[in-house]
Order: structure tokens, then C-alpha cells, then sequence
């Protein structure tokens, strides 16, 4: 059985979703304008440059959904989708998708941004798994916390291996699509791997691993 894992954010998207929704909030009113840009962009340089505090930037991201009713989340995200998302789908990531799924393979995407933002993104591309940082919830709805620990870098591992211990199916292929050098462990976990406009890190380690480089601009 064959598994193709897919990151989410500058590889299936040509944006990050994560710092896009914070940029949309920001547009919207919905945040305040100086501290919240500087910290989105603050904790994005972080990111891009491999020292993020992960748990400490989806508690950024997160606490504006506390206290916020369901519908009104839902009706944010869909504009979300519609003004920000969809423009920004790749198409040669829509073909690589209906490729793998005309072999029969499965799909799932595997990303560091929270479920929240991306559940609805991966819906959009018609792939039914997604393995995320995962936002809690209660009663009242989200507390601005997650659950267990963020799917970042070489935890992505740990998502995976967690998933695929649920899966009635053994996978004994896997192909695994990223643009980030964070994603190197899991690339390396897999049996098939390609960087999708990668960064110049992850660049230079798949020409030296023989990695296929693809240009989905």
C-alpha cells in the first residue's frame, strides 16, 4: 500500500496559511494592528529560520479563537478560503494530487499549522487525512492551548508514526512532498521524496541526497 504525505504551507500552497490568517485577521480589524503584526511576522522569521517556540506561536495564533462562538469562526474561515486560500491552491499541486489519487495511493497531508486553519485547506484539495498541530477544545470551546505536542520538524515523526499505528492499512511505500528544511527528517523517512520550491537548506540537501526538485511556482 502506498502513502504520499503532503506539507501544507509553500508546497500544496504557494503562502503560509498560518501567517496568512493572521494577516487576514489583521486586514479585518479583528486583531490589533502593531502587536500582532509584529509578533505574526516575528515568530514567521522564526519559523523560516529554524528556531521557532512552536507551542508558544500556536498559543499566538490560537487565542483569538477563545471565547469566539462556532458560527462566527466558521464564517471567518470561509472568507478566509475564499479571499486568501483558494487564490493561492497550486495547480501543480492539484495535479500531483489527482496523479496519486488516480494510482489508488493514499493521501494525507502533514503540516505544523493547526487544525483549525488547515482542516477546511485540506478539504478544499479533496484529501481526506490530515495530521496537525491539534488545538484544544472543551466545553466552551477553544482554550488557546494544544494537544500534546506540535507537528513541527522531527516531531513530525512522531504524528506520523501515532497515525500510522491507528491505520487498519500497512503502508509499505511512502512519498512524502515538502519546501522546507524543517521537513528533512520526515523526507528522510520516506521511501520517495521531493522538494517542492524548496528553500536554499533543503535545496542543497536534496541535490546531495539525488532528490527530484520540483518547480511548482
Amino acid at each position: 500500500m502506498h502513502l504520499v504525505l503532503f506539507d501544507l504551507d509553500h508546497t500544496l500552497l504557494a503562502i503560509d496559511s498560518d501567517h496568512a490568517w493572521g494577516e487576514f485577521l489583521l486586514g479585518k480589524g479583528l486583531v490589533d494592528a502593531v502587536t500582532h503584526k509584529r509578533m505574526n511576522d516575528a515568530f514567521y522569521q522564526d519559523y523560516l529560520a529554524g528556531r521557532l517556540d512552536a507551542v508558544a506561536y500556536n498559543q499566538f495564533v490560537l487565542s483569538f479563537l477563545i471565547g469566539k462562538p462556532k458560527a462566527v469562526l466558521d464564517a471567518l474561515h470561509a472568507e478566509f478560503m475564499r479571499t486568501v486560500i483558494q487564490p493561492n491552491m497550486r495547480a501543480d499541486a492539484k495535479a500531483a494530487i489527482s496523479h496519486h489519487r488516480n494510482l489508488g495511493h493514499t493521501l494525507a497531508v502533514i503540516t505544523a499549522t493547526n487544525r483549525f486553519v488547515t482542516g477546511p485547506i485540506v478539504q478544499a484539495f479533496g484529501i481526506n487525512n490530515l495530521i496537525a498541530t491539534e488545538p484544544e477544545l472543551n466545553d466552551q470551546g477553544y482554550t488557546g492551548n494544544i494537544v500534546g505536542k506540535p507537528c513541527l520538524g522531527a516531531l513530525k515523526l512522531e504524528h506520523l508514526q501515532a497515525w500510522l499505528a491507528k491505520q487498519a492499512l500497512k503502508y509499505t511505500h511512502i512519498t512524502a512532498y515538502s519546501d522546507s528544511f524543517n521537513d528533512i527528517p520526515l523526507l528522510e523517512y520516506a521511501h520517495c521524496a521531493y522538494a517542492v520550491c524548496p528553500d536554499n537548506k533543503l535545496r542543497a540537501h536534496a541535490a546531495s541526497k539525488h532528490w527530484p526538485v520540483l518547480d511548482w511556482h
